[in-house]
């Protein structure tokens, strides 16, 4: 939380030890242990802006009604000095607070003060953290669910930066076992086919069938022409894997950045393998007793530590599997490269590997609390209310570069970060081009343009914006005014509590509030014509509107135009 807020709730905190110990010292209530108390934000600020159940927390101490209680410490409280203005008792006991308009003025200038760095905070106390996501296989172009999970991912390793952890984005590339032998199967029968018809080669049930390895193998043939025709199979395969993996990952890192996604790190999986590490975690876990041989394969004992099934770490062929690299990269993660905290963003269908990754971890003497997972439910495109799976234009499935095609970045990442992760999602592509209110990354875009607007009509009129003292400040006294400014203030706490539970969901829901209120404040408080104190007061309300949604909107990788 800011430190604004924090001062404000520590200090209610004492004030309120305060009263009930002088309480206890005039004999008003018995001698006794002050009990554990809450002080929260109420969900209807009609109860005040903040509330606390010390009365009711204390009624077994002091063996008394709490709304007895409550009022013994709110005779004896002072608030002389502090952010509140008044405090009332309500109901059985609780005990509301009201902000004093000193409250107001000092948000202001702290957020001014600030700049960029508000809503920053410690709270994460430069803990390493690396979030992994996307890392979709290179064996094909991007769906629907490394959209969502692009989105989310990016905009969560943000909300971490932002509540103060040291963080790091990483894509695992797959560039080793089954999926790369199958790719290099798929290019070779496509390569063949050129030259000796479909007929002669037909292409396997379990290969891949995308045009987009009929374009690699033409590509590679324009290059190389039939020089390969006759050449040893496993050759011309690895020939084929090297000149079309690497466009397959340029491809990769050009249509992520165009979404606004960079990321600190490319881990190639065959480094696992030629570096001798998922030899060096297979040989750990043997020598821990944690494996066995049968049928000439290496079996973990995963039963034994969380799994529902053992499972193979190295086939009888030699070849180790996906998962003991999968437990090599991890091991690689947090105890070569030492990060505190590893976040990784998987498909919905991987559930049930989250179980027997831990328990791995753990297995091989890594706390596996250092390992969190956030999975990513399906997403469902809608038009006309009708659910679409088809590209109109390839008449295949919707991959990232045909969204794009159809909307715009800031759409699709906003309305990918607005729902929670643990909710599938119906995408609505007929709403995400309307330019209207009911719009939702629109409706805040135009927030902060309407904002912009009217600085540049102001400055148009002749009147210079000119800081604020806090006297002016103090002036801001509208409902509407105090409820921006609330809003205002529940920035950082909010940042953290989007950390808190890896959801940057909560991120679109404060700016959508901003936006509102903004409008809200805009149809009913006047700038152009008030007095010059109260018109320098509310621009500089407006200004600090503008800044943090556009703040805001650059943490959830979304751009904030200055007109529309």
């Amino acid at each position: 939380m800011s430190v604004i807020i924090n001062k404000t709730e520590q200090d209610l905190r004492q004030r309120i030890e305060t009263s009930i110990n002088k309480a206890t010292a005039a004999g008003t209530l018995p001698q006794g242990e002050i009990g554990s108390f809450n002080i929260e934000v109420p969900a209807d600020r009609a109860n005040g802006d903040y509330s606390t159940n010390a009365a009711m927390a204390s009624a077994r101490v002091f063996r008394l009604p709490p709304r007895k209680i409550a009022e013994a410490i709110v005779e004896n409280l002072d608030l002389s000095g502090s952010m509140f203005e008044r405090c009332e008792i309500a109901g059985a006991g609780f005990i509301n607070f009201y902000f004093s308009n000193d409250f107001y003025a000092e948000i202001l200038l702290d957020l001014e003060a600030k700049g960029d760095d508000y809503g920053r905070s410690d709270y994460g106390q430069g803990k390493k953290v690396m979030v992994e996501f996307v890392s979709a296989n290179p064996t094909g172009p991007m769906h629907m669910g490394n959209a969502r999970g692009g989105a989310l991912g990016d905009s969560l390793a943000c909300v971490l930066d932002y509540a103060g952890y040291k963080v790091s984005r990483e894509f695992y590339i797959n560039d080793a076992g089954n999926q790369i032998d199958k790719f290099g199967l798929s290019l070779d029968v496509r390569y063949l086919q050129h030259f000796l018809g479909e007929e002669e080669v037909p292409l396997p049930e379990d290969s891949y069938h995308g045009d987009d390895i009929k374009e690699r193998a033409q590509e590679f043939i324009a290059v190389h022409g039939d020089s390969y025709l006759n050449a040893d199979v496993a050759v011309r395969r690895k020939a084929l894997i090297n000149f079309a993996l690497p466009k397959n990952i340029a491809k990769m890192q050009s249509d992520l950045k165009k979404y606004n996604i960079e990321y600190d790190v490319w881990f190639n999986e065959s480094n696992l393998h030629n570096g001798g590490e998922v030899a060096e975690t297979l040989e750990i876990m043997k020598k821990n007793g944690l494996t066995y041989e049968k049928d000439g394969a290496l079996w973990y004992k995963a039963t034994e530590h969380g799994g529902e099934k053992d499972e193979v770490l190295v086939r009888a062929n030699g070849n180790p599997t996906y998962f003991a690299a999968d437990i090599a990269y991890h091991r690689n993660k947090l105890l070569v490269r030492g990060n505190d905290l590893a976040i990784d963003v998987w498909g919905a269908d991987h559930h049930g590997h989250v179980a027997r990754m831990k328990g791995a971890l753990d297995a091989i003497g890594i706390d596996s609390s250092r390992l969190d997972i956030v999975l990513i439910q399906l997403v469902r495109l809608v038009r006309g209310g009708e659910v679409v799976r088809m590209s109109k234009r390839t008449g295949k499935a919707i991959t990232l570069t045909n969204l794009l095609e159809e909307i715009s970045i800031d759409a699709a990442r906003f309305f990918f970060i607005m729902t929670q992760s643990t909710s599938q999602m119906d995408f609505d592509l007929d709403l995400a081009v309307e330019q209207s209110s009911q719009n939702p990354v629109y409706y805040v875009q135009y927030a902060h343009a309407r904002i912009c607007s009217i600085l540049k009509r102001m400055e148009q009129e002749g009147v210079a914006m000119r800081p604020c003292t806090k006297d002016e400040l103090l002036l801001l006294s509208t409902v509407e005014e105090k409820e921006i400014i609330r809003h205002l203030a529940s920035l950082t706490g909010e940042i953290v509590s989007a950390a808190k539970a890896y959801d940057p969901s909560k991120m679109t829901r404060y700016v959508l509030e901003l936006a509102t209120l903004f409008h809200k404040f805009y149809n009913s408080c006047r700038i152009m014509g008030e007095e010059e104190s109260v018109m320098q007061a509310r621009l500089h309300l407006c200004l600090a509107v503008k800044n943090t949604i556009k703040n805001v909107l650059k943490m959830i990788g979304i751009s904030a135009p200055e007109s529309m």
